[in-house]
């Protein structure tokens, strides 16, 4: 009944709720589901569907995709926080101390999540390219 993933899905779930300050009861009502079920959902005994880890989701205010990762729903992108930085460095309406200022935070996120940090090479390589192309214009909307 269980999947391979469902003692791990339940165990982060339990972690975010944690880190979320939620009770058990809280976190239930939040989510829209009863306490038991959800207690069983975190011991690994039951496994829920998308549309129920899309409620725990909303109810601990992260994303659902996460959640689909940790129930093997969904298959883990590696290049998930690349494509995040070339999308903000890909970004017209944001100025090159804007997009510097968002990695910025969005690394200090994933540090205080103890999620190892990307390479600056990487990220170096995707600035690069996309600095180059938007330099006049980002100065240009500085002045």
């Amino acid at each position: 009944m269980a999947s391979l993933n469902v003692g791990s899905l339940g165990e982060y779930i339990r972690e975010q709720r944690r880190h979320a300050q939620y009770s058990l009861r809280q976190l239930a009502d939040a989510a829209g589901v009863s306490n038991p079920y959800l207690s069983q959902i975190e011991r690994g005994l039951r496994k829920p569907s998308a549309e129920i880890l899309q409620q725990i989701a909303k109810a601990l205010r992260i994303s659902a995709e996460t959640l689909y990762v940790q129930a093997g729903i969904l298959e883990e992108r590696e290049d998930q926080g690349l494509e995040l930085r070339a999308s903000i460095l890909a970004d017209p309406l944001i100025n090159e101390r804007q997009k510097q200022v968002l990695l910025a935070v969005y690394d200090s996120f994933l540090k205080e999540n103890g999620v190892a940090e990307t390479t600056t090479g990487a990220d170096e390589a995707v600035s690069e390219g996309k600095t180059e192309e938007t330099k006049g214009r980002d100065s240009d909307a500085d002045r």
